[in-house]
């Protein structure tokens, strides 16, 4: 009996055993068929097969929480009702200042082009454009800028932290409410989330200034939208007609993360005076219109030209998962190609694809002077991990890698040939690529790039040089670790 009941125990587990597995390969299949309905770079598809194939029911759980780019059946269909209003501000700009492009420098215009394809903005001069590299005394920038405001105030930020100088900024605001300047604050809510559960939202509304909560986080409704689709730009204009942007968030760096153990965040930002605000303001405008549930339709008049400032010709490239889909991408790698000289490039979070990755290697390979300055020590260690992996090849190839040891170095820019700057919110990484809204100041004048080469060659004085002979023998481990992290770099 004893021998029966085993024989009918291990034939059940068997056929058990049997239609799990039938069901892991269906379920694996069908996964497959959905992601081969739509073409996804190879690297992305790959990763998601491999954890489905691995943990299927979490696999495809965290598929349907973050592997779509839908932003929502209701906001996709509000944006393009919008966007047609857009795209008239966007071409009066493009022939207001067709005459601008005379001055653009000859290996620039190419690039140029690009960015305003697709509804972009184009290159305009007579700007001022003034680099800050200090954190504490921008933010006291904008509070002295506040405090001057006639008009208006407009602020759309990743993260808002609460803590030290940000909430000073906060109180400015307030009394320049107070005194009658229309405020309106965009904030993204996982970012801000801190600060949304704070009492500074419902001091705000007393006050008077608009509030508005970008992409909130809703569970019921991740099937229909993406959670992880952030809007990430930093943009602050006063007046329309000054414009504070670049890669800092309104956080104080003696306060913000400091449990991370990576140090201060180390960021820069760009005061810019002229035409070229009437482009930041248009972006803030279009995002107010589109995640302020109350408006229906994009009925802000068009931003006025402001008066010329400056000598600077500049150009603002808006970009994001919905509209002017993959431009930022097109962007850098053009950026990248039409080096000849010199190239440069900080970013915190490193985790390009392969085209990324072969540019770079291309243009070290013909002569170019290519360095790569990320962070020693990340608030993300797998993105850490990540960004490791990538190291080998990009050596091998030419490219100088630099690790920052002053800090976390958060400043996001390319510097190419000394003559052309890219200078915002953008990492170079799958998430500023594909799936945050981002906002990058592109600037067509050596004397700025003059003093963005200084800040760059103060923090290569705090780097270390990484030693391609040092780095290959590096233990397996570390080797096997960084790979198998660098699989899932799509997804990061």
């Amino acid at each position: 009996m004893n021998n029966l009941w085993n024989y009918l125990l291990q034939s059940m587990l068997g056929i058990t055993s049997l239609w799990i597995t039938l069901l892991h390969l269906l379920v694996v299949g069908i996964f497959a068929i959905q992601l081969l309905l739509v073409r996804r770079p190879v690297a992305v598809a790959f990763a998601w097969l491999f954890i489905v194939a691995t943990l299927p029911l979490f696999g495809i759980l965290l598929f349907f929480m973050i592997g779509e780019r839908p932003v929502g059946r209701a906001l996709r269909k509000k944006i393009t009702r919008m966007e047609k209003h857009y795209a008239q501000i966007t071409q009066t700009m493009r022939t207001r200042y067709a005459g601008d492009k005379q001055f653009l420098p000859q290996e620039a215009k190419a690039l140029s082009l690009l960015i305003e394809a697709n509804n972009g903005t184009p290159a305009v001069a007579g700007n001022r454009v003034t680099l800050h590299t200090n954190s504490l005394s921008i933010l006291q920038g904008m509070i002295v800028d506040i405090e001057s405001a006639k008009k208006s105030l407009h602020l759309e930020f990743y993260i808002w932290a609460v803590g030290g100088q940000a909430d000073s900024v906060c109180e400015a605001l307030i009394a320049a409410c107070k005194r009658g300047v229309a405020c309106r604050v965009l904030l993204d809510s996982l970012g801000s989330k801190e600060w949304f559960k704070s009492d500074w939202p419902a001091r705000f509304k007393a006050a008077g200034i608009e509030l508005t909560e970008a992409l909130p986080i809703q569970l019921g409704r991740f099937q229909f939208r993406r959670a992880d689709l952030r809007l990430h730009r930093k943009i602050f204009v006063v007046d329309g007609a000054a414009v504070w942007t670049g890669s800092m968030n309104l956080v104080d760096p003696r306060t913000f993360k400091q449990s991370a153990g990576v140090g201060e965040w180390v960021d820069a930002m760009v005061r810019v005076e002229g035409p070229i605000a009437s482009q930041f303001e248009l972006t803030f405008l279009f995002d107010w219109s589109v995640d302020n549930t109350a408006i229906t339709q994009f009925s802000d008049p068009e931003p006025l030209g402001s008066p010329e400032e400056g000598h600077v010709l500049a150009q603002c490239c808006a970009s994001g998962p919905v509209y002017r889909d993959d431009i930022l991408y097109q962007m850098l790698l053009s950026t990248i190609m039409d080096a000849r000289e010199e190239l440069t490039i900080t970013t915190p979070y490193f985790g390009p694809d392969e085209g990324l990755i072969q540019a770079l290697i291309a243009a070290a390979r013909r002569g170019v002077n290519v360095t790569l300055i990320v962070p020693k020590h990340n608030d993300s260690t797998l993105v850490a991990l990540s960004s490791r992996s990538f190291y080998g090849d990009l050596m091998n190839g030419g490219v100088n890698i630099a690790e920052f040891h002053g800090g976390l170095l958060h400043t996001k820019s390319m510097l190419v040939d000394r003559r052309i700057a890219v200078f915002g919110s953008v990492n170079l990484d799958q998430r500023s690529l594909r799936l945050n809204f981002e906002i990058s100041l592109i600037v067509y004048n050596e004397t700025f790039c003059a003093n963005l080469q200084k800040l760059i060659e103060s923090y290569l004085q705090q780097s270390n040089l990484v030693n391609p002979v040092s780095w290959a023998k590096r233990s397996r481990w570390h080797l096997i670790l960084e790979n198998v992290v660098q699989l899932m770099s799509p997804l990061l």
